[in-house]
């Protein structure tokens, strides 16, 4: 586990953007059971691909895109283990990756974003690979 001092700015990174954390397999579990219309999820962590490309990536794609999710939530790896591993067991039959990306819609997972197609990527590429997701997935315009 990493300690929270060192992993605060990182989960802020997405908090201040309006992502809601999931810190527990409670919150994930109640979410994921309530879940409606479209979520982004994204598996946090404190490599240097999140930090580079998967966090501003998602963070471009929300500001860029002409359709969006309803909810954006997110979990961290390293930190909150129950929580991700929980979030996990609705990402499957992908095998545990972080960062990753998922988009669900009424809990069931529709597209997702492995690690090794983070890796090597800049936020651009990544926000313009999410923000076509998000056409094809969501029914919400942005206002």
């Amino acid at each position: 586990m990493y300690p929270e001092h060192l992993v605060a700015p990182m989960r802020a990174d997405l908090t201040v953007a309006g992502f809601q954390e999931l810190k527990t397999a409670q919150e994930v579990e109640t979410f994921m059971q309530n879940q409606k219309g479209v979520a982004l999820v994204v598996v946090n962590s404190v490599c240097g691909c999140a930090a580079g490309a998967a966090r501003p990536g998602v963070k471009l794609a929300l500001t860029k895109a002409g359709k969006k999710p309803e909810q954006i939530v997110t979990v961290f790896a390293g930190v909150d283990t129950e929580a991700v591993a929980k979030v996990r067991e609705y990402m499957l039959p992908y095998p545990p990756s972080s960062p990753s990306i998922a988009i669900f819609r009424d809990g069931e997972l529709v597209h997702f974003v492995e690690r090794h197609h983070i890796e090597g990527r800049n936020a651009d590429m990544i926000a313009q690979h999410l923000v076509g997701a998000f056409d094809e997935f969501c029914t919400q315009e942005v206002a």
